[in-house]
């Protein structure tokens, strides 16, 4: 009897599985949708797409749905259907239609953790504002009267503390994160910001994994990381608002946030810099990494680059700090800047939601009826020179 209820468990799982496989397949035809596999319940290909991204060469989950499906082929990750671009063409097209066609979104599994506030989910009229205020503060001013000043006394600060065996990755992050904290918040390094990266690595480890805290112990960390982080943060925004009423003034971009006429919310702030915050924290790091990894890879590039570091250096007592006019003489290290840039791939691809039917290479698509999961991740292929 009970061989025979286990046989009809093992049964009923096997018959109910490829129904569901079948209705999915289904569903994709029946909706216009590009070829492609959903894969798991729930899971989709999620957890193939995180192994591929946790090696060298992450490249091989893609190529091999573009060979058996195209360069636009549909799937299912972090939690929602999403339609895959790799055709550069198809992304240009998508890009140059934003605000028309297509709206920036980004899967619950990011998000959730970025806040409903965040400036990657603003759109409009509010979107520009924000991203206006933000560029302000890259400004040739700021960077010459302040930025320049914080960086070259936060990073004699991190080199003082090394030892005879560094990973550069992890103090590239953190001189990062010190220096955003601070341009954002004036806050120098110190326990609380340290306990803030802390935090935020927990936050961003949830980004990019099943956004299911029933079964994901990695999301379930970063809810409870993020709702830290926002505790944190709404402290000091309650604390900096009180100084502002009082009358005191900083030169940050939460000062900036304050004195601002759009009246924003101490939730809304928070959202902001959380935003911000985890903006710059993977992105710079991995390109100043990238950097000295391809230098030392081009012994003659790193030669002329530290002759044009030394001749500077040579005009100047030891503790004596850069200024703007040495930032702008150095000419060869802006071609360092810009070729990593270019070779590098730090950011692999991004989201947009399609907001109607769209033709793509006359072919129509309807995607899964505009529903808030209706996504369409762009891939940008790392050059192969």
């Amino acid at each position: 009897m009970a061989f025979f209820v286990y046989y009809y468990l093992c049964f009923t799982a096997v018959v109910s599985a490829v129904f569901f496989l079948l209705l999915r397949s289904s569903r994709l035809r029946r909706l216009c949708l590009p070829p492609g596999n959903l894969g798991l319940p729930f899971v989709g290909e999620t957890l193939q797409l995180i192994a591929a991204y946790k090696t060298e060469n992450p490249e091989p989950f893609i190529d091999e749905r573009v060979s058996r499906y195209g360069s636009i082929f549909t799937t299912h990750v972090f939690g929602e259907p999403t339609v895959f671009s790799a055709d550069p063409e198809t992304n240009r097209f998508i890009l140059q239609n934003e605000g028309k066609l297509f709206e920036c979104s980004y899967p619950g599994s990011i998000s959730n953790l970025l806040g409903k506030h965040s400036l990657l989910l603003m759109k409009g009229s509010l979107h520009k504002r924000m991203h206006s205020l933000t560029m302000s503060f890259a400004n040739s001013s700021i960077i010459r009267d302040h930025l320049l000043v914080d960086i070259d006394r936060l990073v004699r600060l991190n080199l003082d503390s090394w030892t005879d065996r560094v990973f550069l990755m992890e103090e590239a992050k953190k001189i990062t994160f010190e220096l955003t904290v601070k341009q954002l918040m004036s806050f120098d390094p110190g326990e609380w910001s340290e306990s803030l990266r802390k935090e935020y690595v927990l936050v961003i480890e949830g980004f990019f994994t099943v956004p299911l805290p029933l079964f994901s112990t990695t999301y379930r960390r970063a809810i409870k990381a993020r709702t830290k982080v926002a505790e944190a943060l709404s402290l000091i925004v309650r604390e900096r608002r009180k100084e502002f009423e009082g009358g005191e003034r900083k030169n940050d971009m939460l000062a900036a946030l304050l004195a601002g006429d759009d009246n924003f919310s101490d939730e809304e702030i928070v959202d902001f810099l959380v935003a911000l915050l985890v903006a710059g924290y993977e992105t710079t790091s991995t390109i100043m990494t990238l950097a000295v990894k391809f230098l030392t890879e081009t012994p003659l590039a790193l030669a002329q680059l530290k002759e044009e570091h030394e001749g500077i250096r040579a005009k100047k007592s030891e503790s004596e700090a850069l200024e703007w006019i040495d930032y702008k003489s150095m000419p060869f290290t802006q071609c360092v800047v810009n070729e990593t840039l270019r070779v590098a791939n730090i950011i692999s691809g991004v989201f947009r939601r399609a907001m109607t039917d769209i033709n793509i290479k006359g072919q129509k698509y309807k995607p899964f009826c505009h529903r808030p999961d209706n996504h369409v991740m762009l891939q940008r292929h790392s050059p192969r020179s």
